[in-house]
């Protein structure tokens, strides 16, 4: 078992007992495993919204790296179930796993957080079949953020897009200039959806601010617009632009 080397203003509020536990239903408290790259900018970024956050990691140098950005912090083996259990980390409703290159690290600590049946758990995988052996043992939410943002970049770089979001269910988000086709004519009138199989959600002109899309609205020349549909028809109608 790792040493704690410090937790800074470490407080529990309740005892851990073995069965259900009862959390607070809007409770904004998360552990974040891992203070990598991936971990470090999540928790701070997870403070910036109002969130307490415990970082822990089994390296000195990270946990000292973000003592003073992060609600709480520990130097902390968390392949050990006694380790969290001490912890309290029972006791949030999530949790996320931000180890990356250890794989067995990953999956031990993950098997950990669900057995002390944490209801909300986002677990890193640095591959597809990483992913897949999370997703088996049972993690609520699996991410691969370099996978992701590579097919992210790929579909701005190689298109018209300023800005792509796909889903899993092969249906994507996509921020575009708006092609003459969608010019004109109130969106009610045209055939973008009928025609491209895509639907216009929201618009933004020149200076102004974003705004919802209604079927009365005149898409102009120049104005940037915000589509969603299957992956394949917002990618040919944002290469009409």
């Amino acid at each position: 078992m790792s040493s704690y080397l410090h937790t800074l203003n470490r407080r529990r509020s309740r005892t851990t007992t073995s069965g259900s536990r009862r959390r607070p239903a809007q409770d904004q408290r998360i552990a974040v495993i891992g203070l990598g790259r991936f971990g470090g900018s999540l928790a701070t970024e997870l403070m910036r919204r109002g969130w307490d956050v415990l970082g822990l990691d089994e390296s000195p140098h990270l946990v000292q790296k973000y003592s003073d950005a992060l609600t709480h912090t520990a130097v902390a083996d968390c392949t050990d179930m006694e380790v969290l259990n001490q912890l309290g980390v029972g006791e949030f409703s999530s949790a996320v796993v931000g180890i990356g290159t250890d794989v067995e690290a990953s999956i031990l600590v993950t098997s950990n957080l669900l057995d002390a049946e944490v209801p909300n758990i986002w677990a890193k995988a640095i591959s597809r079949q990483h992913g897949r052996i999370l997703e088996r043992l049972g993690a609520h939410h699996v991410v691969l953020p370099e996978h992701e943002m590579g097919e992210r970049v790929a579909h701005l770089v190689t298109g018209r897009m300023l800005d792509f979001i796909q889903f899993d269910d092969d249906f994507a988000l996509v921020k575009t200039v708006a092609p003459e086709v969608a010019t004109g004519l109130p969106l009610g009138e045209s055939r973008v959806r009928s025609g491209h199989g895509v639907t216009v959600v929201g618009i933004k002109r020149p200076g102004q601010d974003f705004t919802y899309a209604t079927p009365e609205t005149v898409v102009e020349k120049g104005d940037v617009i915000i589509v969603t549909g299957r992956t394949q028809d917002v990618e040919s109608f944002a290469n009409l632009a």
